[in-house]
């Protein structure tokens, strides 16, 4: 495939200057961009005005309760001075300058799907939203793929395959935004084929604030020579809200054929899912069944093995749920069922219980946006926690799962372990080449709950605290026992940076960042000296 330019005289080639298609995305906000108070309306049939500047939202306004909900988590709310809605990275410019000539405090939004209250936090004043900025470009100057913070998944899925035949190994969440998914790892149905998000990351565009006070935007690549390459490493696994404002990456696989810039991903996947019902799984059951499941895994793992195109999740949903879960998707044009039957044979081995199972090949672009696995929905309260394995969990770990999944004493449907693939191709990237430092672990755990009632907080932050703490007993209450590798910043867990629930011997960047933190501290000095990018979790100066 020769990837040529689409013909059209694109911004993304200048980095100061708009694209065509930020000045046309107007079109889509003319109603948000009328002026607030006692404005006339154009006649009937006239195109309405956009605003050149930033749109700027203040309380009062109709639209403002609209971008403060738009996150995630209903236990978190913020109540900024200002939402500014940006459309190109000179408005990010202006919206920093203006916080810090204010001195107010800053965050930033794009999908809106962080976990914690690193964005919806009542001490931020003014929240930019990227949420209009979803350009995805072909960059013939840099032979990559430009993507804004702001455009989700999906959109990013959708553009990348329709218009140039390929993608980037991101997550299974389609509406999950660019902006904090690449720079915290990001991974997904297709990186044990293909590695991480961040293993593609040519470049990054990031607004940042220098010692002089003013804010400014630089583009930092991979490049060997690029003075700003340490920027660019940090976004390979550093998180989001640390050094500044994301407002573009680049993607374009190392070292791969030039030809070929990004992954071509399979015309077809294999959809699976496989359902045990609750009724048939008695602990003993339980046990051995995410045994066989961990056991394949273990032997399916190796960088290169043709297993590698199957990825699954093992959900594990409270008991008053009918069922637990295996979903997932086998990504290769040849020879997926039989990798599938493979895996469905390991797991019959000593369990009676026998799975409902739903099998289709479906498009590779409808599986790759329909998403899979259980969870609470949006407009929940949620809290959540996440563990890397280098091998299996133990029987005994098992157990202690099964008891909190079944207890008497917590009867709620939305309480979740699941038990995702990983390594292969991830395992390839040598520590330290990138930010992310969970380089050879084989599983990414999570643990999910979701509720919605406000006064029983107490209720299932207890369960999954206790859960939690009980799985990782051998390591202090978080993952830091000799089989596991730290947890996912994409993840975000305060939990991790409060001793009475981490009594570790490991801080909390540890589990995080391993042995890298350090060197993103370096940088947060360089980009960020005057700590205008913080929040609960953020990198420190010392």
């Amino acid at each position: 495939m020769r990837v040529t330019p689409r013909g059209e005289p694109e911004g993304v080639t200048n980095d100061n200057a708009p694209s065509r298609r930020t000045l046309l995305r107007g079109a889509a906000l003319t109603a948000a961009s009328l002026p607030l108070a006692g404005a006339a309306l154009p006649a009937a049939g006239s195109p309405l005005p956009r605003e050149q500047a930033p749109i700027t939202v203040v309380p009062g306004d109709s639209r403002y309760s609209s971008l403060v909900f738009r996150g995630y988590n209903r236990r978190f709310e913020c109540e900024p001075d200002q939402i500014r809605v940006v459309g190109s990275t000179a408005d990010v410019v202006l919206a920093v300058n203006e916080a810090v000539r204010t001195g107010r405090r800053i965050a930033v939004r794009s999908g809106g799907h962080c976990f914690e209250n690193l964005v919806d936090d009542p001490a931020v004043r003014l929240l930019v939203d990227m949420s209009t900025m979803t350009d995805v470009q072909y960059d013939p100057r840099r032979n990559a793929f430009m993507v804004e913070a702001g455009a989700t998944l999906g959109e990013v899925y959708q553009r990348l395959f329709l218009e140039w035949g390929v993608t980037i190994p991101g997550g299974t969440s389609a509406d999950v935004g660019a902006g904090g998914h690449v720079c915290g790892g990001g991974y997904g149905a297709l990186c044990r084929l293909h590695g991480l998000t961040v293993d593609h990351l040519y470049a990054v565009e990031v607004v940042v604030v220098g010692r002089d006070g003013k804010a400014r935007s630089v583009v930092a690549t991979r490049e060997a020579s690029d003075p700003n390459r340490d920027l660019w490493w940090a976004h390979t696994g550093g998180g989001g809200g640390n050094f500044g404002i994301i407002t573009r990456y680049w993607f374009r696989s190392a070292g791969g054929d030039p030809a070929e810039p990004l992954p071509r991903p399979p015309s077809t996947v294999l959809d699976f899912s496989l359902d045990w019902s609750w009724d048939e799984l008695d602990r003993e059951t339980f046990v051995r069944l995410l045994r066989n499941y961990g056991e394949w895994t273990e032997r399916n793992s190796a960088p290169g093995s043709p297993a590698a195109a199957l990825y699954g999740g093992f959900t594990l949903t409270s008991r008053p749920t009918e069922t637990i879960t295996l979903s997932g998707q086998v990504a290769t044009d040849k020879g997926a069922r039989p990798l599938l039957d493979d895996l469905v044979n390991a797991l019959r081995r000593g369990v009676d219980a026998r799975p409902a199972q739903q099998i289709s090949t479906l498009p590779w672009l409808l599986a790759a946006t329909k998403g899979f696995g259980g969870g609470p929905g949006p407009f929940h309260r949620v809290k959540m926690k996440s563990g890397f394995r280098r091998r299996r969990f133990t029987d005994e770990q098992m157990a202690v799962a099964h008891h909190h999944l079944t207890r008497a004493d917590y009867h709620h449907p939305y309480g979740h372990l699941f038990i995702n693939t990983y390594g292969g191709r991830v395992n390839t990237v040598p520590p330290g080449a990138t930010a992310m430092a969970h380089r050879d672990s084989i599983f990414l755990a999570g643990f999910l709950v979701g509720w919605d009632d406000p006064s029983e907080d107490a209720k299932h932050l207890g369960w999954i605290r206790e859960f939690y703490r009980d799985v990782y007993a051998d390591g202090g209450g978080v993952p830091a026992g000799a089989a596991d590798q730290g947890a996912f910043i994409n993840y975000p867990d305060t939990d991790l940076a409060d001793p009475e629930q981490n009594t570790s011997a490991t801080a909390w960047h540890a589990l995080y960042y391993g042995d890298g933190y350090t060197r993103l501290q370096q940088v947060k000095r360089r980009w960020d000296p005057h700590g205008v990018f913080r929040h609960a979790l953020s990198i420190s100066f010392d």
